[in-house]
């Protein structure tokens, strides 16, 4: 058994910080961000379908489990994992934090990006996390800044998430 294998609850409550980023998608395909498909940009880059906000959380939730990381649970060298959703990678991680006795009780996300806009889209984003997550949606929030030219990620979108195990 490894390390972050091992049952780590006490009953106390666990903080994870998450932060994923993807370049924009040299090819066609769609762009998801929180489980929420927007159809009037380009996609992002990625093993998986690049839903960095989805990303984020799940590193967030195997951090505050302290279960190691994505590439640790789903490699993107490994065929199995090509093209899976960030609903159901979110899905499969909290299976792993489950097993050591955790489940999530609040997300906080911000997303940064140059494009799309997420505040016209963000309460879909809340609602399709809240439903991943398997948690109220007061629970969630989703937030939004611009890089304003710093470069913070490259030419695509990241996500910095913040999750709350009990």
């Amino acid at each position: 058994m490894h390390v972050w294998e091992e049952a780590v609850t006490d009953g106390a409550p666990r903080v994870g910080i998450g932060f994923d980023t993807h370049p924009w998608a040299q090819e066609a395909r769609p762009l998801w961000l929180g489980g929420v498909r927007f159809d009037d940009d380009p996609g992002l880059a990625g093993h998986s379908d690049g839903d960095v906000v989805c990303h984020a959380i799940a590193d967030a939730v195997l951090g505050a489990a302290a279960q190691g990381d994505l590439g640790r649970h789903f490699p993107d060298d490994d065929p199995a994992h090509a093209g899976i959703t960030g609903t159901e990678l979110l899905e499969r991680t909290l299976e792993i934090a489950g097993r050591s006795g955790f489940a999530v009780s609040s997300c906080d996300t911000t997303v940064i990006c140059g494009r799309p806009s997420i505040v016209p889209r963000s309460e879909d984003m809340r609602s399709s996390l809240a439903n991943a997550l398997g948690i109220s949606l007061d629970a969630v929030s989703v937030k939004a800044t611009r890089p304003e030219g710093l470069g913070l990620t490259g030419d695509g979108v990241g996500c910095m998430a913040v999750v709350v195990l009990t």
